[in-house]
């Protein structure tokens, strides 16, 4: 990116984050004369558990394969992601409970669930939940002298979902009306996994890849990367979305070579190619790349840091995580920022983890983020997935509602204190 251009984008940025506010909500205007009385870490269960079944052999989804990730370039972690990731490091569901037995559930990212009973519950005990924007910025205040992204999002954002759960309890409507209503009749969305002819049978017409290899594969791995993606061009036809997800583990360099090697079987979007700090890498990638669209954000937390995203004019799109950004809250503050620049918001696993509210509820998040039970099981599991994701079918393939309960509408329920 020229100078002028980026000192006009960062100057832009700035004043985005001046000017960017979103209107008062109308049911915040009052207090809800409800005290937070309890706040704790539970295990869940799920209220109409899908059947077990032994998936295919060779299933991408039960997750025994190769992908690429950060760690990739040292051979004892290159074969699967277990081999690194943490043990006892987990997600969360945090409980939150009312004077007026109103409770609520809120999902957060790993490592948050500590940070959440050691010190968010000290500041919000007695706190009305309606006061939704005082309590985010007190929990927010708090806990920036030891960390403004990560763990300490990941506690945010649980507790944060937590509370509009409770709000939409007590006003008997579902989140996406709490925030604005249905902009959508349904959410168009897309199947990440590379078991990609289960998929394109059960209906999707867009599709996210797992990329299997990075620089650490050599040529023979970006050959093999590239079969795979012809092996999902042939799947869908030439009408279908191919996305590819490359989980932080590509290199510019390796980049412009993989776009310029795919670029026969018209790839929508190229996502997280590098690791996230990179700002000034995505930047010039998407500057440089035509080819495709260059797209992050999942592993990025707050307005601030998606601030730091558009200075550099770095992704096309971005994917924050609602259980990692910092919960809706903060979400919808992103969400507003993007819309200035008419910057699509898709986020991470949005179909899953109560995004999907948000993203039936505004007019620049598009799509949906939805993974498949693995192949193999018998009809009664993927009849219930669709019954559970609202799943319909018509002209962009699948698509899913929200749940229509009060609140979030979670498929599961609180087990008990962890």
């Amino acid at each position: 990116m020229k100078r002028r251009s980026f000192l006009q984008r960062a100057g832009l940025a700035a004043g985005a984050m001046a000017s960017v506010t979103l209107p008062p909500l109308a049911w915040a205007q009052e207090k809800s004369k409800l005290k937070i009385t309890g706040i704790r870490l539970v295990k869940t269960k799920e209220k109409n558990p899908l059947p077990k079944y032994t998936p295919s052999a060779g299933s991408w989804s039960t997750q025994g394969v190769e992908v690429a990730n950060p760690v990739s370039i040292y051979p004892e972690y290159k074969p699967t992601r277990s081999l690194f990731q943490a043990t006892n490091v987990d997600s969360f569901t945090v409980e939150v409970t009312t004077d007026k037995g109103i409770t609520g559930l809120g999902q957060g990212g790993p490592g948050g669930g500590p940070i959440v009973t050691g010190h968010l519950a000290k500041l919000m005990m007695g706190r009305d939940p309606f006061d939704i924007e005082r309590n985010w910025d007190i929990c927010w205040r708090a806990t920036m002298s030891y960390g403004r992204a990560g763990v300490v999002f990941n506690a945010l954002s649980g507790f944060d979902n937590a509370l509009w759960d409770i709000i939409g309890k007590a006003l008997n409507l579902p989140v996406y009306d709490l925030i604005g209503g249905e902009t959508k009749d349904r959410v168009p969305a897309y199947c990440t996994g590379n078991d990609i002819e289960h998929h394109v049978k059960f209906g999707y017409t867009k599709l996210k890849l797992a990329m299997p290899h990075g620089p650490a594969s050599g040529r023979e791995g970006m050959r093999e990367n590239a079969r795979l993606v012809e092996r999902a061009r042939k799947a869908l036809g030439p009408d279908g979305e191919i996305m590819l997800d490359c989980w932080m583990a590509w290199t510019e360099r390796y980049t412009i070579e993989m776009a310029e090697m795919l670029e026969p079987y018209r790839v929508y979007w190229m996502e997280e190619v590098l690791q996230p700090h990179d700002y000034e890498g995505f930047g010039r990638l998407n500057e440089a790349i035509k080819s495709t669209r260059i797209v992050t954000g999942e592993h990025e937390y707050g307005r601030y840091g998606f601030r730091r995203l558009l200075q550099v004019n770095g992704a096309q799109i971005w994917q924050p995580d609602l259980a990692w950004c910092g919960g809706l809250t903060e979400l919808r503050k992103i969400g507003a920022l993007a819309s200035a620049y008419d910057i699509p918001v898709i986020p991470h696993a949005g179909g899953l983890n109560g995004a999907s509210h948000f993203t039936i509820a505004t007019v620049n998040a598009p799509w949906c983020e939805l993974f498949m039970p693995p192949p193999g099981g018998p009809k009664q599991v993927y009849d219930m997935f669709e019954e559970r994701y609202g799943i319909t079918r018509g002209p962009e393939g699948i698509y899913m509602h929200p749940p229509r309960e009060p609140g979030w509408g979670w498929y599961f329920e609180s087990d008990g204190p962890i």
